[in-house]
């Protein structure tokens, strides 16, 4: 099931989606080199490459990964997807993020932008949601 509803990922046609669990919506769309989000009156960005790199370590890791969405600041269990957007050793050296104060949630927003874009399978279920990297072509 795919969170998009419509939009063309532009900033004057955002894509309309939805969270994992599909209950909120919200915009997203690429602006330069940033994945912008708006959520109600909120916005946060994260650096575009976070797409690819993201796609890259879970055709590493292999098999499903648990999201482990988080705002920032706030513990996150290791082994998610939410804690590698963060770790020192992620090919960003820490946070996908480029709002301070704004940089969590990284698995909330981002992993649906990877499924619109067919490079994640990705579970909608009520909570403890995971994805999984599809295989490019």
């Amino acid at each position: 099931m795919s969170t998009v509803t419509y939009g063309t990922g532009a900033p004057d046609d955002p894509w309309i989606l939805k969270t994992p669990p599909l209950s909120s919506e919200y915009q997203a769309w690429r602006d330069e080199e940033a994945l912008v989000v708006q959520v109600g009156k909120t916005q946060l960005s994260y650096q575009w490459r976070a797409i690819e790199d993201c796609h890259q370590m879970l055709l590493a890791h292999g098999e499903w990964m648990p999201l482990g969405n988080a705002d920032e600041g706030k513990p996150v269990k290791e082994g998610t997807v939410e804690a590698w957007a963060r770790r020192d050793d992620n090919p960003v050296g820490g946070y996908y993020g480029l709002r301070k104060g704004y940089r969590g949630r990284f698995a909330n927003y981002v992993t649906p932008v990877l499924e619109l874009l067919g490079l994640v399978e990705l579970e909608h279920n009520a909570r403890n949601n995971r994805v999984r990297a599809l295989e490019e072509g």
